[in-house]
């Protein structure tokens, strides 16, 4: 009786866990965006989601929390049930912070599985056109020439900008103190200046400032050319193919989602990322497309980890 009582349990378990995955989604989904409103890591996504969730047939609901280094929204990723209806939404930022953040509390390839890989874009290295550098090795030689060394703005400790000056350093060799700020509006009004010598910058940010001659474009952070400006070299194109930084944003689940919802929530957002719709969309974003499965995404996002922990070692930064 106790064996047909616990087989008959048992039955139940696998109904409650398989039908929902089936059945998925039937209620509204929450998105944690582990950054305030307003910046690349909220907009892109929430782009995203907008059509989406028509798509899904369910609101996607994006719920803004940021702090504690984006523990606190990834924390409510983690902790959440894996039946795919609480996501995160990150950027690149989500394979630094285990290295920047002390104590950080979660191993992020064993508590969240990969999902979608929305789209990359660049950061571009912007110098005052008053300095006279207009080439990245002029700015290398004067950065050599300068016994104090160079000082470089970014959006925060830990952030893809301050990255890109880090890899920068350790590529050329040279030596220049990082000044971060509390945001990227703030590092490019003491750009502009003259209060640092250099700043990555988002592209869509400086676009406008590049047109108006206001600011001279040295080099794109990634390894390809970026489309919004094709005449402004690589660091691959410089020699310095150590110095790439690719800034992506992307979605996860709580590991252990079933890999069904997985499956089915990847292809419908494929599918409206290929809509011409959300193609200019994320254009304006100055933000291109990175596909790749989730499963291609967990070696993608493991390889960014320990890209970064050396990166993090070799310059000396230390949690914060």
């Amino acid at each position: 009786m106790n064996y047909l009582r616990c087989a008959v349990l048992s039955a139940f378990v696998v109904l409650a866990v398989s039908v929902p995955a089936h059945a998925w989604p039937d209620r509204p989904i929450r998105a944690y965006i582990p950054f305030g409103a307003g910046s690349a890591t909220d907009i892109i996504p929430r782009t995203l989601f907008d059509a989406l969730s028509a798509e899904l047939g369910q609101q996607i609901v994006v719920e803004n929390k940021g702090g504690a280094g984006g523990t606190l929204g990834i924390g409510e990723v983690v902790r959440a049930n894996p039946d795919g209806y609480t996501i995160l939404a990150n950027s690149s930022a989500h394979a630094i912070a285990p290295f920047i953040v002390p104590n950080f509390p979660f191993d992020l390839k064993r508590d969240l599985s990969s999902v979608l890989m929305i789209g990359q874009n660049a950061n571009v290295m912007l110098v005052l056109p008053s300095r006279g550098w207009k080439t990245v090795a002029d700015f290398v030689a004067a950065a050599k020439d300068k016994p104090q060394g160079m000082t470089f703005g970014s959006a925060g400790l830990g952030t893809a900008t301050h990255i890109c000056g880090e890899r920068l350093k350790l590529a050329a060799g040279i030596e220049a103190t990082h000044v971060p700020y509390r945001g990227g509006a703030e590092a490019l009004t003491d750009l502009l200046g003259g209060r640092i010598d250099f700043l990555f910058t988002p592209i869509s940010t400086a676009l406008p400032l590049i047109r108006d001659g206001r600011v001279v474009p040295l080099m794109v952070s990634t390894a390809t050319r970026a489309s919004d400006l094709p005449d402004v070299p690589t660091p691959v194109d410089l020699g310095y193919k150590d110095a790439t930084t690719t800034v992506w944003y992307a979605v996860f689940m709580p590991a252990k989602t079933p890999r069904e919802i997985i499956d089915k929530f990847h292809a419908a957002a494929i599918k409206v990322l290929n809509t011409p719709e959300m193609q200019a969309k994320l254009k304006r974003l100055a933000v291109d497309p990175m596909p790749m499965s989730p499963q291609q995404m967990d070696a993608f996002v493991a390889a960014e980890l320990a890209s970064n922990e050396k990166l993090i070692k070799a310059a000396g930064i230390t949690p914060k």
